[in-house]
């Protein structure tokens, strides 16, 4: 295959067994968005890795194609636009440096003393203060505070903290059965690309949506602010979806959430 026609390959293949882009999406559960970025070898708007094989995988095996052939013209094609080299750099995860253990015992130990003598300071505040209200200005003191002579008003009529108006609406928690690579933007910044440990669970914070790619749907569960939300995909193959204010009103059973 000459460089460069994969995505003409691919719409040829599709167009000649009379599929549409609409049923390709319902079937394999892959955006039309990506379809698309496929079919005109738009690299910049695909994601790589793992998921950019799962879903050439997955439309493969509903047209019938070859998986492996038609996986390596997919890396030929990407290929001329990203240099093995670059991939493999971007994808590399850097080892932590080898004096960061050291770093963190050393903050530690600071940490313990500082709140060793933060306590004993406080202690000493304590005592003073107890000390002033056993002594006999005391009282006098404690009502001048209050020139209403009332110790019950003081603070009687204070308001409670407001919640933060800034706070982000939508809190995603991500949580994995088994090792995968997971993607996750929030209102189009991407949050995290990495693979997550099996029974790891992280949060990412949103104002608008969320869009999740899973390698493998099955092993990923979701909840956004305690709701819980559908699948990403179909089970045991990539998949990918968006989640808005909108999935809040639905359990994932689709009935309406009180």
């Amino acid at each position: 295959m000459a460089r460069g026609n994969f995505g003409e390959r691919l719409k040829r293949e599709r167009e000649l067994r009379d599929v549409s882009l609409d049923e390709l999406t319902k079937s394999t559960r892959i955006s039309t968005r990506f379809l698309n970025a496929l079919e005109n070898e738009d690299w910049e708007r695909l994601p790589g890795g793992v998921f950019g094989h799962g879903f050439v995988r997955t439309i493969a095996r509903y047209l019938g194609l070859d998986e492996e052939s038609l996986l390596a013209e997919y890396d030929l094609a990407r290929a001329e636009k990203f240099p093995p080299s670059q991939s493999s750099q971007e994808e590399r995860i850097p080892s932590p440096p080898p004096w960061l253990p050291a770093l963190a015992v050393l903050a530690f130990i600071l940490l313990v003393v500082g709140l060793f003598f933060i306590g004993r300071y406080g202690w000493h505040r304590y005592s003073a203060f107890q000390a002033g209200q056993h002594s006999p200005g005391g009282t006098a003191s404690k009502h001048s505070q209050n020139p209403g002579g009332n110790p019950a008003a003081v603070g009687s009529n204070s308001p409670s903290l407001a919640s933060d108006p800034t706070s982000p609406a939508l809190d995603l928690s991500v949580s994995t059965s088994a090792a995968t690579r997971v993607r996750v933007l929030g209102d189009g910044k991407l949050l995290l690309d990495a693979e997550m440990p099996a029974g790891e669970t992280r949060h990412f914070f949103a104002e608008e949506q969320f869009e999740v790619f899973a390698g493998d749907s099955s092993n990923v569960v979701l909840e956004m602010n305690g709701v819980a939300m559908p699948p990403v995909g179909t089970p045991g193959l990539p998949g990918s979806k968006n989640y808005g204010k909108q999935d809040l009103k639905q359990g994932t059973d689709g009935t309406t959430q009180p």
